[in-house]
């Protein structure tokens, strides 16, 4: 298995590390006014699926798998005109438009979320692939890992890889001097304007963990945005207050996180009201019963099968 993505986004770092080889091709994405670099970007796409073919002649792969984004809409055109079968997946509950575009050229398109319009034999609705090191954390060991007391209320706090600010603000300005235990993973941005206001051995403001499913098993409830994250937040059955990021693309995020709402597991508050979060927190964790039920939901809409079922999907499609 190899990889193939843009020498200039995270993939460039996080492959090779992780010990696979990585084929690199010029791609970005469409800025959403025309502008100079608008049209470098239609320059790039347009020479974008020569390069893929060059890569796939080179690999000769059984099959292709898009992960989404600009990157993987060439690839999958250029699996196509080279008769190589391709798959696609969709993280989110919007179709984004690199994957609109490519979907045509995909013999299989593995979705996260039911998505209207999307239906037919080559759709299938698996829930997001979750690392396996974010599995199967248990709430004592997680608790003991951070050094937390097993009757102490919990509340986590985490964004995007970059972090949120408006749930960093929000987090230590409602919690930095008094409140319930916080695991607050921040990103790296703010992280050194952040631990200034931070007054409390109890409140654990981290820019990275290496333990982010520990960091679920401890929680009582969660604070997170809505992007890939909630698939871990119900694998881990942690109930969710979700603030959606209000600049995503396609406004994706609110879909994502009413999907967890309408199933009881979550509440949703825009971010334009984050200022409500503290009390609504407050309102949770004096409601054992509630959490109880809101835990039992997460679950029951977890899909901690989504990777094996697109990998066992992959397969058959090149063994076809």
């Amino acid at each position: 298995m190899t990889f193939a993505g843009s020498p200039d986004r995270v993939e460039s770092r996080l492959v090779p590390e992780a010990g696979f080889e990585l084929d690199t091709f010029a791609i970005s994405g469409f800025p959403r006014k025309p502008s100079l670099e608008l049209v470098r970007a239609l320059a790039r796409a347009v020479k974008a699926p020569s390069a893929c073919r060059a890569i796939l002649r080179r690999r000769r792969p059984d099959v292709v798998l898009g992960g989404g984004g600009y990157v993987a809409g060439p690839m999958v055109l250029a699996a196509r005109l080279s008769g190589i079968p391709a798959a696609l997946t969709e993280a989110d509950a919007h179709l984004g438009l690199a994957n609109r575009l490519a979907a045509p050229f995909a013999s299989k398109l593995f979705l996260a979320y039911d998505i209207e319009g999307r239906t037919g034999g080559k759709v299938e609705v698996v829930g997001r692939p979750i690392p396996t090191a974010h599995l199967g954390a248990s709430r004592a060991d997680a608790r003991a890992r951070f050094g937390i007391a097993a009757d102490a209320p919990v509340v986590a706090v985490f964004g995007a890889l970059a972090g949120a600010t408006s749930l960093n603000e929000m987090a230590v300005g409602a919690w930095g001097d008094e409140g319930p235990t916080v695991l607050h993973v921040s990103g790296e941005r703010d992280h050194a304007s952040l631990s200034a206001r931070v007054h409390r051995p109890d409140y654990l403001l981290m820019p990275h963990t290496d333990h982010f499913g520990d960091v679920l098993a401890s929680a009582d409830v969660a604070v997170s945005r809505a992007g890939g994250t909630v698939w871990e937040l119900a694998a881990a059955g942690t109930p969710s207050i979700l603030v959606p990021y209000p600049h995503a693309t396609a406004d994706h995020q609110p879909l994502n996180a009413r999907h967890f709402e309408r199933g009881g597991g979550a509440i949703v508050v825009p971010n334009a009201e984050i200022a409500s979060v503290p009390a609504l927190v407050s309102s949770l964790l004096g409601d054992p019963a509630r959490l109880a039920a809101m835990r039992t939901a997460m679950l029951g809409m977890a899909r901690v099968d989504a990777a094996d079922r697109i990998a066992e999907g992959v397969i058959a499609l090149a063994r076809s």
